[in-house]
């Protein structure tokens, strides 16, 4: 069985370069990369392209490539809690393309899939539809959206064997399976690692035919984007 084990995040992030397009899992900061993130912080890459849903928070996440000025253009479907994103966006600073939440998970899909476009009734008649193809299906309007065209993606997962199968957990779910296998490598970051053969099939979300490259993270702050209480 291929082992698809890398020592460290150094060696997980091997390649990637300025000018690069990267897909990012996670959902606000939940089920982020965060190994992976610091990774590409240090390395200073630039002029990148980022496929994430958001852009973490000012200080978090996505939201310290920002800092840095390493993104050149975010591709994504809100703003979220970021309030430099939404300043460089405002700026023109930043190219932001935002696109339906649906769109982006079934344009992951379709990259993934091997589908090199699809039609979806999201977004027409809107500013997401300007310029795009658009036909009728049983009476109703259709966009033609395309598959994304990524060199990475990076992902999170709670567990994880060395042969690349792959176990989220709860929430952290969100776009990491979406994204994996939807570019031309897909690195994983998992908090276990453990040996082929270990995890239960019936209990394995993602393949290991998807993943290039797994290794196991450390330190991960997990925090969480907006904390709410009950009141005593």
């Amino acid at each position: 069985m291929i082992n698809k084990t890398v020592a460290n995040v150094q060696a997980a992030c091997k390649g990637a370069t300025d000018g690069m397009t990267f897909m990012l899992g996670g959902f606000g900061l939940c089920g982020i990369p965060e190994n992976a993130i610091a990774e590409l912080v240090r390395l200073d890459i630039k002029n990148v392209t980022c496929i994430s849903n958001n852009a973490g928070v000012d200080d978090f996440g996505l939201g310290l490539l920002l800092q840095k000025r390493q993104i050149k253009k975010m591709i994504s479907s809100y703003v979220g809690e970021n309030a430099e994103f939404e300043r460089q966006m405002l700026s023109g600073e930043l190219e932001v393309e935002l696109i339906p939440q649906g769109t982006l998970a079934q344009r992951c899909l379709a990259a993934q899939s091997g589908v090199p476009a699809f039609y979806t009734p999201a977004g027409f008649g809107t500013e997401v539809g300007q310029g795009k193809e658009s036909r009728e299906f049983d009476g109703k309007m259709h966009l033609l959206e395309h598959a994304f065209n990524a060199q990475f993606s990076f992902v999170k997962a709670w567990k994880g064997d060395t042969a690349g199968n792959l176990i989220f957990k709860g929430t952290a779910r969100n776009f990491n399976p979406n994204m994996c296998g939807a570019s031309k490598i897909t690195v994983a970051e998992v908090e276990e690692l453990v040996p082929a053969g270990s995890l239960d099939p019936n209990q394995i979300h993602i393949p290991g035919i998807f993943v290039q490259r797994i290794f196991q993270g450390e330190r991960y702050e997990k925090r969480i984007e907006q904390r709410t209480v009950r009141q005593r």
